[in-house]
């Protein structure tokens, strides 16, 4: 009777175009199973830290928001969240440069984003102006709180389906800046808060609305910051600098007015021009060009 010889599991070498690749790969998990080797990916168990510190940073000046509006400081209130702003605007761009996006990432990121262009614009409005009106008051600012969740958990799930040259609604960050901008600017020129509620009440019900809308505001992320630009570019980047440090609540306000109502002119002009007029039937459209043969 012949007998066989059972095959000896033999190592298989580390591929070399893995070896080789510069881009971060998970750590490989060899498993035996019925005498066959099996190479896997392991899932990784850590973070990364550089663009999660960013996140971190919007998060703090969030919280630290909602504490000095507390101590009715909101000059410094309003400022905090301007600076969430901008750490929030690198912590995507620092992700991408470094190749280190992952999908906690991007659930921190919301989290954060919740507390800090939804609850702090909320609560600090309310403290400084609606509070005197009563169940109007609060009402005004949970509408808006609840359009800022409602605006997040809905980019989250059309992520995929929209013009990234558009958002769908108005930015939470920038809902953020018209609420906190018009505290600040009032603030900064001595106005009391209970003087202008009604003004603060009709602010904060236009940003949490126009946050759930279906009105598309240009992203300006198909600006591509690698190619050559005039050389007036340069100066009207000067220019625009000097303005806002020259008078920043005054400078930054007025431009988020702007872009506040930007979306309800792009609307009428793409209404009237025959074009959708939403981001995501943008996004639907282009998905189906693509993929038609």
């Amino acid at each position: 009777m012949t007998t066989f010889r059972k095959r000896k599991n033999k190592d298989i070498p580390f591929p070399k175009s893995l070896r080789s690749h510069k881009t971060p790969i998970y750590p490989l998990q060899l498993e035996d199973e019925d005498d066959t080797l099996i190479i896997r990916p392991r899932r990784s168990r850590g973070i990364y830290l550089l663009p999660n510190a960013f996140t971190t940073g919007a998060l703090f000046c969030g919280f630290y928001a909602i504490v000095m509006a507390m101590n009715l400081k909101f000059d410094h209130a309003s400022i905090a969240i301007f600076v969430a702003m901008v750490l929030d605007g690198l912590d995507g761009r620092v992700a991408y440069m470094t190749n280190t996006q992952s999908e906690f990432g991007a659930q921190y990121d919301s989290l954060s984003d919740m507390v800090s262009f939804g609850a702090a614009p909320a609560l600090v409005v309310y403290e400084w102006s609606l509070r005197g009106m009563g169940k109007l008051g609060w009402l005004a600012a949970f509408v808006y709180c609840v359009g800022a969740a409602l605006r997040l958990a809905r980019f989250n799930t059309n992520i995929a389906v929209i013009d990234r040259r558009y958002f769908q609604g108005l930015p939470s960050p920038a809902a953020a800046a018209l609420v906190a901008g018009f505290v600040w600017l009032m603030d900064d020129l001595g106005f009391a808060g209970a003087d202008l509620s009604w003004v603060s009440w009709i602010i904060t019900l236009y940003a949490g609305i126009t946050m759930v809308s279906n009105v598309p505001f240009y992203s300006f992320k198909d600006i591509n910051f690698r190619k050559p630009v005039p050389f007036i570019a340069a100066l009207l980047v000067v220019l625009m600098l000097v303005a806002i440090s020259s008078a920043p609540s005054k400078v930054l306000f007025g431009l988020f007015v702007l872009y506040g109502v930007s979306g309800y002119f792009l609307y009428v002009w793409r209404k009237f021009k025959g074009k959708p007029v939403s981001s995501a039937q943008t996004g639907r459209e282009e998905k189906k060009q693509v993929h038609t043969p």
